[in-house]
């Protein structure tokens, strides 16, 4: 995983628009899929310990300061600290500008769970590259052991999210998942169906699952919204 080389100043706009367009029509509640914000890369640590770096602190900052105080936050996040401080910077700021918000809290669906060998799984990745690494599992070409089938990992994380928004309250509420970008990455593959090479995943940039019309509906910033099946009621 490198660090992308865009310019920081528009980290979580794109993401503050889809929440705000959203949220502005008939769309009561929601679920949003961030990836965490900019971190550090130490290697004298595991990857899932590397922390936020303090602009990153900052961004998350600016985004919960930007985000329209008439919405309810509830936050989840993957066990990683880096997402677990970008969720709690968020609604912290959310509420301390006169936005309302409830729980936050891990789960284990927004962290790593389709690694059945996180050794492995890296390692696939050192030739290939993230996005290579997200080809190779949707064409099933990784090794059996290493990850779970990347559709059904798809399917698990958005079944999970769906889940836990049905216990919200319908009214301008959204909750906020943070992730990793290999989750983006994936759920844009399987759902969207984006070339992993043709789109980036961005510090902060999200993906936003909602209902309309009885069906579920899954955006990103980088097209309009599609309907997909789930099996979650």
């Amino acid at each position: 995983m490198t660090e992308p080389a865009a310019a920081p100043a528009h980290y979580g706009n794109a993401t503050l628009e889809l929440i705000t367009n959203t949220l502005a029509g008939d769309v009561s509640r929601a679920a949003v899929l961030m990836r965490h914000s900019a971190r550090e890369y130490r290697r004298d640590i595991h990857d899932m310990d590397n922390p936020l770096t303090d602009p990153g602190r900052e961004f998350c900052r600016r985004l919960g300061r930007a985000l329209p105080k008439t919405l309810h936050l509830r936050g989840y996040h993957s066990p990683a600290g880096r997402c677990a401080e970008t969720t709690q910077l968020i609604i912290d700021t959310h509420m301390a500008h006169g936005g309302g918000a409830a729980r936050v809290r891990a789960v284990e669906s927004l962290g790593v769970f389709y690694a059945l060998d996180q050794r492995k799984m890296w390692k696939a990745m050192e030739p290939l590259g993230l996005k290579g690494l997200v080809k190779a599992w949707a064409n099933q070409e990784l090794a059996a052991d290493a990850m779970i089938p990347a559709a059904t990992a798809a399917e698990l994380i958005l079944d999970a999210t769906l889940a836990r928004l049905h216990t919200s309250e319908p009214a301008n509420h959204v909750d906020l998942n943070v992730t990793h970008d290999l989750t983006l990455y994936l759920l844009k593959q399987q759902y969207l169906g984006f070339d992993p090479e043709a789109v980036d995943t961005e510090y902060l940039d999200a993906l936003i699952l909602f209902e309309r019309g009885g069906d579920h509906w899954l955006q990103s910033q980088h097209g309009p919204a599609q309907r997909v099946e789930l099996s979650a009621p």
